[in-house]
């Protein structure tokens, strides 16, 4: 039977990419608040914040689908604002989504993934998390969060044989940073050696990759895949 996997944020963006990406391997479930336009065959609309509907989320996919072995949290959301005028509100909202609703999803699906013999967890994080960036204090602190938790958790788990990765995406065509100003995407391909902005296909592969036997032995990792953005070097 092939392999069982979650992934959060899967009606849009990366997570729908790599979703879709998943399903040529894999039987795919897809968490997420809303799925605009289609998704996965197997969808639940939740909110990663809402500790209950998470855990009961899980478990119906868990029971949908003869249990979990792959999960992958993509949810994420941005509250860009400098600091000093960023509200609680601003910070609380970007904390939970990005970083406490990847604790909900993966507290609740380690069960499963102790239980299976390839369990996959691999958080979606941002070379942002890695070097901090300009008016995004709370999302760099959220991703940033989700190295910790992944490193603890790649010791925690690994007696299970379960591995646990981050993946950093630099500067990916999204929703979100379509939103961004025309200079600002230009600025961000300027900063890339690649010099090319990434595609969610290419992040997706590299879940893949983390997910299939050939990274059995990889856990505890940061990957960016940010076409070279990380080589100008970290301030």
């Amino acid at each position: 039977m092939r392999p069982a996997a979650l992934v959060t944020g899967a009606g849009r963006g990366i997570g729908r990419a790599v979703a879709e990406a998943l399903a040529g391997d894999a039987r795919v479930a897809g968490l997420d608040l809303a799925f605009p336009d289609g998704g996965p065959e197997t969808r639940v609309g939740v909110d990663v914040r809402d500790r209950r509907a998470v855990d009961a989320a899980v478990t119906d996919v868990a029971e949908q689908l003869g249990g979990i072995d792959w999960v992958v949290c993509a949810a994420g959301i941005t509250r860009d604002r400098v600091s000093w005028k960023m509200d609680d509100d601003e910070w609380r909202d970007v904390l939970d989504v990005n970083l406490t609703g990847a604790f909900h999803v993966a507290r609740a699906a380690t069960p499963h993934l102790r239980r299976s013999h390839i369990g996959r967890l691999v958080f979606i994080g941002s070379i942002n998390g890695l070097r901090g960036r300009f008016g995004q204090a709370n999302y760099a602190a959220s991703k940033a969060g989700l190295t910790g938790l992944a490193r603890t958790l790649a010791l925690e788990l690994a007696r299970d044989r379960v591995t646990v990765n981050v993946i950093a995406p630099g500067f990916i065509d999204t929703a979100m940073t379509r939103a961004l100003s025309e200079e600002a995407r230009a600025g961000a391909v300027k900063r890339t050696p690649l010099g090319r902005i990434g595609d969610p296909a290419d992040i997706a592969g590299a879940v893949r990759f983390l997910c299939g036997p050939e990274a059995g032995f990889v856990t505890g990792v940061v990957l960016p895949v940010d076409g070279g953005q990380l080589l100008g070097g970290m301030p």
